[in-house]
Parts: structure tokens; sequence; C-alpha cells
């Protein structure tokens, strides 16, 4: 006899409410997924003697080299030769106070001890290559906790500013420790954070909110020249922070780059969604988002075609919108720049680590009971995959040695994240990342799919080569899925940092070659072969590739919409940056 509606039903709400409990704790990482890749690796290794044999032999050869290493520095008095040096982007132990006894032999056996423990979790025949990558993760997360770094008796450096100060730079560290745990209790910003309230000191290119509807506000900037180019831009930014990425300080904000360049430039500013929004999806963010948007755009610069961009999630969306609008031979797109963006995610860098059945079914509890992701457990998860430099190295310098990090315009934007709604949390986690349906031809919009190749307008793909959430070569594929001339760009710097990149930049460099549709297909380090580097930013270089295509002078358009069009906005007009860019 089949069970009972009631009893099915309130079995599952029972799941996901004692799931999304957990949750909570976990920074919606699920423990699930964590156990299977530990069962995973415990289970193969356990099944390997040789591998067994191995590690015996790998400890005792390190065992004999710090002892030797031990030795020297006893028979010396001062430091010898390092045994073991550490990863290039490990910098907890350069300072020379670590090259003395005897904090150069813990430092040493830290590093020896986490070298171990990499080889334990690698190379482990028969574990597949995700549950390696989340046990190699999460043992070095483990281990980075004992870091000799992290403790006052451990760390000269530590030791050294107390002595110095008299103990006032663990005071100092304190009273910052309690200000942030106070902050993080009242779901407050970092401190420092409040100097760059958008519209003060950041967003303040002058614009105009044009057009509204739930889910965006559309801010046309005002022209700062006295012509413009006859085609407007689109800048489509991600939902999964604030738009002002590319509005930050008036020295590095591209938009007013772009403006002073004589582009007419278009933003969106995506709406912070609450609980109410649980049930807007993927189709929604497309439809009230980047084609609601040129809509607008076309009532208020008619009869011209738009060049339009996307940063990160922002551009695989229009990349989505702009493939649907090309199979359906809609023709208001003249070009396409893709900034970090990512269509195939089948490398999708570190964030896959994250990314598995287990994890998603997790998550989707998680937000099945609030309605939505909160962005302070997003933050965590991207906290950990740097946790050098955004748990531990700030830990070290604000609690230990009482020293806070001037606070920047993009430190301060990072820390204003928004929220994800359910549905389109759980569709783009599931269509692209774990399932990869818009490289593999599956994803659908009105019921049929729609492909990359589909596009036949100019493409400019920026990547940056620090880049954790879209790794380069990841970005690199859009010359095999999109069927039409390709210009990429790669960018030193990472993912944000790099693209934001103004003239004058110091130690900024790029590689630029555009692939024409006939040209045989190149791999990554081909391409990185041909490209040759060039100094300075990467913004001179796409905006005279811009400005190629965005037509001839003419005078600027007007602002908002003529007539009686609906704008979505009752009331006066709203200066830019707008009213959703304040929502909590």
């Amino acid at each position: 006899m089949p069970d009972s509606y009631s009893a099915t039903a309130l079995a599952e709400v029972m799941d996901r409410a004692s799931r999304a409990a957990l949750g909570r704790m976990t920074l919606g990482l699920s423990p699930g997924a964590l156990l299977g890749a530990w069962t995973d690796w415990a289970s193969h290794l356990a099944l390997s003697p040789g591998k067994q044999m191995q590690l015996v032999h790998k400890a005792q050869k390190k065992s004999a080299r710090l002892f030797s290493y031990a030795a020297d520095c006893a028979w010396r008095g001062n430091a010898g030769p390092c045994a073991i040096q550490p990863l290039p982007q490990d910098h907890r132990f350069e300072g020379a106070d670590w090259q003395a006894w005897p904090f150069n032999l813990m430092s040493q056996s830290f590093l020896f001890t986490q070298q171990w423990w990499h080889n334990a979790t690698t190379d482990v025949r028969g574990v597949t290559a995700q549950h390696e990558r989340v046990m190699a993760f999460t043992v070095r997360q483990m281990l980075d906790v004992w870091s000799p770094s992290n403790f006052i008796a451990t760390n000269p450096e530590v030791l050294r500013e107390t002595v110095m100060t008299g103990g006032a730079s663990l005071v100092r560290g304190w009273q910052n420790f309690v200000e942030d745990a106070e902050r993080m209790a009242g779901g407050g910003k970092p401190a420092g954070a409040e100097a760059f309230r958008p519209g003060e000191a950041v967003a303040v290119t002058p614009g105009t909110v044009v057009w509204r509807n739930h889910l965006i506000e559309l801010i046309q900037y005002a022209p700062s020249t006295d012509k413009v180019h006859a085609d407007p831009v689109l800048i489509v930014p991600a939902w999964i922070m604030k738009y002002y990425i590319l509005d930050l300080s008036p020295e590095n904000s591209l938009v007013r780059y772009l403006v002073g360049e004589g582009h007419t430039v278009f933003m969106i500013s995506w709406r912070n969604p609450g609980p109410e929004d649980r049930d807007l999806g993927m189709e929604e963010y497309r439809t009230l988002g980047v084609m609601a948007a040129l809509a607008a755009i076309g009532r208020i610069v008619p009869e011209r075609k738009v060049h339009a961009v996307g940063y990160c999630l922002g551009g695989t969306l229009l990349g989505i919108a702009a493939a649907a609008m090309a199979r359906a031979g809609d023709d208001r797109l003249a070009s396409l720049t893709f900034l970090a963006s990512q269509f195939d995610f089948s490398e999708a860098g570190e964030l896959t680590l994250f990314i598995n059945e287990s994890q998603v079914a997790f998550l989707e509890d998680v937000m099945w009971e609030q309605g939505f992701l909160d962005a302070r457990q997003m933050a965590g998860a991207f906290q950990l995959l740097r946790s050098g430099d955004l748990i531990w190295s700030r830990m070290e310098r604000d609690y230990l040695l009482g020293q806070r990090r001037e606070m920047t315009d993009i430190m301060a934007w990072n820390a204003d994240a928004t929220r994800m709604p359910y549905r389109m949390h759980s569709e783009y986690l599931r269509r692209l990342f774990l399932d990869n349906d818009l490289a593999e031809g599956r994803y659908r919009v009105n019921g049929k799919p729609v492909s990359i190749s589909d596009i036949r307008v100019p493409v400019f793909s920026v990547a940056t080569t620090r880049d954790h959430v879209a790794p380069w070569q990841s970005v690199f594929k859009i010359h095999t899925l999109a069927d039409t001339d390709v210009t990429f760009l790669l960018t030193t710097g990472g993912h944000n940092a790099g693209i934001v990149s103004e003239p004058g930049h110091r130690r900024r460099s790029f590689r630029m070659h555009r692939t024409a549709p006939t040209d045989r297909a190149a791999d990554p380090d081909l391409w990185l072969a041909v490209a040759q580097e060039r100094e300075g930013s990467w913004w001179p270089a796409w905006q005279a590739w811009l400005a190629e295509r965005a037509g001839s002078l003419v005078e600027p358009p007007v602002i908002g919409l003529a007539g009686a069009e609906n704008d979505g906005i009752s009331g006066p007009p709203i200066a830019a940056p707008g009213t959703y860019v304040f929502m909590e």
C-alpha cells in the first residue's frame, strides 16, 4: 500500500528543515558531501598497500630532512638554507624573524606536514577527481588552523610587536576583534566600509534611473562630451554583488571612462531579492533584466543597435539572452563584450569544489526554508577558497598584530553582497555548473534549446590571469562555442582587480589576439604563445575596439523615455545610483 501524501510531505519537510538548520551552522557546506569525499579517499587508500608504503617512506624521508635541518641549525646557531620552500602564494613565513631558531624549525615542520598530507590525499588510485580535490582542500584548511603563524607564542613577528609596543598591539587586536564581532552579530559591514557609501564616494558618475521594474533599475549616464557615438552601451553586471564594481571611485570607474570617451552608457542595477522573490528564476532574470533593459534603450535611442557588456554571471546571462535573440532573428545587438564570463562550466575553477549533487541538494534545502541564499553564506564559501588571504592573514594582522588594513573602495564593495533567490540559484547551479547544459546544447529558453554558436555579432572576451572564480582557460572556451569573430584579451590581476584596471594602474599588462571564424582552433597554450604582451591597462584597447563599431559621432540622446512611455517610476526623476543599490 503506497504511503499517504501527508506522510510523504511531512517526511520531506522534516528532512529539508533539519538540513536547513544544519546549513546555518556550516555556512551552507554539506557535511554529506565532505563525508562522501572522505569515504571515497579512505576506502581506496585502505585498499592501496603500495600507496601506504610510499607514504611511510615519504614520512621517513621528510623526518630525516627535518632532523638534519634541526641539527644544522643547532650547529650553526642560526638558520641554514631551508629544507623545504613554501608554495609561491604562501607568504606566511617570509619575514626575517621566521629565519631565526626556533621559529624556522616550527615553520619547516609545518610545511613538511602540509606536504605529506598533500601526498596522502592525492594520487590515490580509484578516487574521483572531485573527491580528490575536496580532500586536498579540506585537509589544507584543517592544517592551516594550526599554522604557527596563527598563535602568539609561535609567531616571532607578533612576539616582537608585542614587546615593542608593551602589549598595546594585543590590546588593539582585542578591540578590533570585539568591533568585528559586534558588526557581524548586527549584520553590519566591516570597519571603514561606511566611508564608501554609494552616491557619495563610489558610484558617483552622474546619471538617472530611466526605467524600473521589480527586478532592475536601468541607469542612463549623463554625457560628458559634446558628441557621442551613435550606438549605446548596455552593461549587465553580476547580481551576486551590487552593480557599482564598474563605477567605483572616479579614478577607477569603467563607466566614467566610457562616458569620457564619448559613449552613451546604460547600466543595470539589480534588486536585492528577499523571501518574496523566491520563485524568480533564470528566465525572469533574462526577461525582466536583459530584455527589459534592451526594450527601454530602444525607446530612448531608437533605431540604433546596442553594444552589450556582461560581467561574470551577468555575462553568462547576456550570452544566453543573445543566443535566444539570434535564434529568433532579433538583431538589436551590435557586439558583445564578456568580462570574466564562462559558458562552458566543465572546468569552472575552485568553485566546483562545492558543486556536486550532495552540495546542491543541501543548498537547495537551505534556500527552500528562507527563500534565498544569504550573502554571508555565499561569502563563507568564497573566503574558504582564499582562506590564506581572507581569513588567516587577516586574523594575524588585525587581531595578533593589532593593525587594521586601510579600507579601499573595492574591499568595501566586496562586503556589499546581495542575496540569491531560491529558484534562480538552484537553476544556475544545476543547469550550468552541475549539468553544463549551455555548453552541451540542453539549455532551453521558451521551450527550445539555445546555442552560443548562433551568435554572429563580434565578441570581445576578457579574462584575468589569477581568477579563482572564472579561470582564464575556462573563459577561453568561448572560442569553441561561438561561431563568430572573437577578440580574446588576457589581463593580469584577479577576478575583480583585473577588470578594474584603469589607465595608469601600476603593474598591469595584457595580451590580446583576434580569431576569425575561419581560423583554425587554438588551445590556451598556443594562444598564449601567439598573443604578444603589452604594458598598461586593457581599457584603451577595448575602447578602441568598441569605438570602431559604435557608429559616428552625433548629438547626445535625451535622458530617459520620451512622451508618455511608462518608465516604472512614479514621482520625480531618481538620480544615480538609484534606490535598489541601497537595499539591505
